[in-house]
């Protein structure tokens, strides 16, 4: 090959390259037309929807709904005993035998509100607005390990790398707040078993993606400007910054770099509103006092959920809060009384705080676990007379939902005598997905993203609206 042949040869690629970048330039451009130039900007759902945003407060490891919510007297009979074969013998254990020793719940429940429902004597602040609950008794999932079960709880798979519940949410509906991501995580306890795969975008672009905030200290690590760094040397770093990004945008149409670009100018613009929305000083003694701010052991949890009303008023779409964990395979009646004691009044005084200030209505409350527990009881240290716990059920658990289009005052479901199966209106984790996003003015068939070929959602291929829930 000649010099003028490798020259011809070179140009029909830059051609190529070119035209490429062009068509790729157009169609982002298409997109962005259709979405504004803000891939946060507030979006139209299919149909007008009820919750505004979402508050997930996810207890992690499986909390135990024979101790909380779900009163099952007749284990008392079977306590000490191994349940029948016929009803074990299928059923997938993580640690424990088939044959291990039912556990009775030695908590006391008793209904609570107009609506009745009954609660356990450890959640005494939750069970003052059971009429704002809608418990549901008889929620099911495929999953019997922890991090399997959080997948599935949030991103409808048990497969690393789909998009989670809040990206979605804010893939769908956008964001109503210019100056805080839309979706943005409170961490407190000891850490999740799935950590960032629950509020990963997954294949969704990055700008969907959870934002982990810290409740002391900067709101997001390295928010502030380093020492010698000035807000003008700052911006611009950032412009020097956007104007190569967009030359790579121009060129290869990469929604990517986009969403890149988007992030740099929110975390920008976060500089300033985040200090001030984590300063809980601005909030009455009284606010304080309600939620557990500043008082052990509630303090931690508190102030997350304080941070959660405060983020809902400025606008973001999904928060998710995440307490672990519950996971108390050993030492039951130790453990859930830990963890209730620090949940309990921080969780009904965000309900009732929301209530207060209107927010309720637009604001949908969930509180629940990837699973719930067995009725048999698990014991690792023979010597230690409070060492048993529960493992691990995937078949028949208790979570709760509030506000935002859900209808409160109500129990869905039910188990048998002994809480191991459902026998009345089960309700599969895709269930819930689907009927959230139905409360955010989605049909969950229709909220799809094209990816490898095929259109993905949150339900994958099932999930059905549970119209009860439904004011």
């Amino acid at each position: 090959m000649n010099q003028n042949e490798l020259l011809a040869v070179h140009a029909r690629r830059r051609f190529l390259q070119t035209l490429g970048g062009g068509i790729g330039t157009m169609a982002l451009g298409d997109l962005m037309a259709a979405e504004s130039t803000d891939p946060l900007a507030p979006k139209d759902p299919h149909f007008p929807g009820q919750a505004k945003s979402v508050i997930f407060m996810f207890m992690e490891g499986g909390p135990s709904q024979y101790d909380l919510f779900d009163p099952k007297p007749e284990l008392q009979k079977w306590h000490g005993k191994p349940l029948p074969e016929s009803l074990t013998k299928q059923m997938q254990l993580a640690f424990i035998k088939p044959n291990a020793a039912v556990l009775a719940s030695p908590r006391t429940f008793t209904k609570h509100g107009q609506s009745g429902t009954e609660f356990s004597d450890w959640i005494p602040h939750t069970a003052s607005c059971a009429d704002d609950i809608c418990l549901v008794r008889s929620m099911h999932t495929d999953a019997f390990n922890h991090h399997p079960g959080q997948l599935l709880m949030f991103t409808g798979s048990t497969q690393i790398g789909r998009p989670t519940l809040g990206a979605w949410s804010v893939y769908g509906l956008g964001s109503q707040s210019r100056n805080l991501p839309g979706f943005v995580v409170l961490t407190s306890g000891a850490g999740t078993s799935g950590g960032a795969t629950n509020f990963s975008s997954g294949f969704l672009p990055s700008t969907y993606q959870g934002t982990p905030l810290r409740s002391t200290g900067d709101p997001i690590l390295y928010l502030s400007n380093p020492p010698g760094i000035t807000p003008d040397m700052q911006r611009a770093g950032l412009d020097a910054v956007r104007d190569l990004n967009q030359q790579r945008l121009s060129a290869t149409g990469d929604a990517e770099i986009a969403s890149r670009m988007a992030n740099y100018e929110l975390a920008y613009r976060m500089q300033s509103s985040a200090p001030e929305m984590s300063d809980l000083s601005q909030e009455s003694q009284e606010t304080l006092d309600l939620y557990g701010v500043g008082k052990q052991p509630t303090d931690q949890f508190a102030r997350n959920c304080l941070m959660a009303r405060r983020l809902v008023q400025r606008g973001v779409r999904f928060i998710l809060i995440m307490h672990a964990s519950w996971d108390d395979h050993t030492k039951l009646n130790i453990n859930l009384k830990k963890n209730c004691d620090i949940t309990d009044r921080p969780t009904a005084a965000l309900l009732k705080d929301l209530k207060r200030t209107g927010l309720l209505d637009s604001t949908m409350v969930v509180w629940g676990g990837e699973f719930g527990r067995t009725p048999m009881q698990e014991i690792r240290n023979t010597r230690d007379p409070d060492g048993a716990g529960r493992d691990h059920h995937p078949l028949a658990f208790s979570m709760w939902l509030a506000g935002g289009g859900i209808k409160g005052g109500q129990v869905i479901g039910r188990t048998d005598d002994i809480g191991f199966n459902i026998v009345e209106n089960p309700v599969h984790v895709h269930d819930l997905q689907a009927t959230m996003l139905q409360t955010m003015g989605f049909d969950h068939t229709r909220l799809t993203y094209r990816h490898m070929g095929r259109d993905f959602r949150l339900t994958d291929v099932q999930g059905k609206v549970v119209k009860q829930m439904l004011r």
